[in-house]
């Protein structure tokens, strides 16, 4: 079996463990740099290369760049066009990158999240904050990741203002109520098909209340109730993913998701869990590869 790995950089924590258990359980396993693929598009013929070489694998794991979703996609897509096994399909890849289209997909299926409000026209801005409720607010940018572009505003004259101001730098702008008991404390579980196979909790810095680590919080072990669970699972499946990490805080209302990523970092959770997330995948797409080739045989 051939797995390829389509990330920028082997040097990265995630996509260096996922090569390193791939290669463990015996696998031809290759990095390869999804922005230097290109392909040949024609009649019934998918193609692709990178480095004037064709390139052919029976799975790929894509390790696709927020800033590169829509190019990263598509090489995704030729490859399974090509009939190769995909960790994440690339349909689900964009769907979840899409901030707005994810929440108002998993909202519609049931999914608990905080109360949103999108907005385009600026007269509109006190009028979707009144839909959200009452301040605190908290502000996102559409294009934002890893925490990025996410501020916490206290007042209802403060949120039109930054509001304004990110409107003005024609940036889509998320706008979501405060979950204040959540006292700064995340969830992060990483989801392999249908099943959790590491958690932590993440504790934002003194003084913020986003608890990414690269930010500065903290993480330590945790285990997840039934409902963190299912709602996690649930989550990356109505966006049809199969590799996905989920943030979720606790709220008065149970629990809320926050947002579910498709390309999640290993190293936070690796580190923090002491599980081998990488080999988890890895085994995952052996065992679906399987199912598929038996299944290809009983149609014949």
């Amino acid at each position: 079996m051939k797995i390829g790995i389509l990330s920028q950089d082997i040097g990265l924590y995630s996509t260096r463990r996922l090569y390193e258990a791939s290669v463990e359980r015996g696998y031809d396993t290759e990095v390869v740099s999804y922005l230097k693929c290109y392909m040949n598009i024609a009649k019934s013929r998918p193609r692709i290369f990178a480095s004037g070489q064709e390139l052919h694998y029976d799975i790929i794991i894509p390790r696709i760049a927020a800033s590169w979703t829509f190019y990263g996609a598509a090489v995704v897509r030729q490859f399974e066009l090509k009939g190769t096994l995909s960790a994440n399909s690339s349909a689900s890849i964009s769907r979840a990158r899409d901030k707005l289209r994810a929440l108002q997909i998993m909202g519609n299926s049931g999914v608990e999240m905080p109360v949103t409000g999108y907005v385009h026209f600026s007269r509109d801005i006190r009028a979707v904050l009144e839909t959200v409720g009452e301040p605190p607010f908290v502000i996102k940018s559409l294009e934002g990741t890893q925490g990025r572009g996410v501020i916490l505003v206290e007042t209802l004259e403060a949120a039109v203002g930054a509001i304004e101001a990110m409107k003005k730098l024609n940036l889509n702008i998320l706008v979501q109520e405060f979950i204040s008991e959540a006292d700064g404390e995340d969830v992060r579980a990483i989801v392999v098909g249908d099943k959790v196979v590491a958690s932590m909790k993440r504790k934002a810095k003194p003084g913020d209340f986003r608890a990414n680590i690269h930010l500065g919080g903290s993480s330590y072990k945790y285990e997840l109730t039934e409902e963190e669970e299912k709602t996690a699972i649930t989550a990356v499946k109505v966006l049809g993913l199969s590799v996905a990490g989920v943030d979720m805080i606790q709220s008065e209302r149970g629990t809320l998701v926050i947002e579910v990523n498709s390309s999640p970092g290993l190293e936070g959770i690796e580190t923090t869990s002491e599980i081998d997330v990488a080999s988890e995948i890895i085994k995952y797409m052996e065992d679906s590869l399987s199912k598929e080739s038996k299944s290809r045989k009983l149609d014949i």
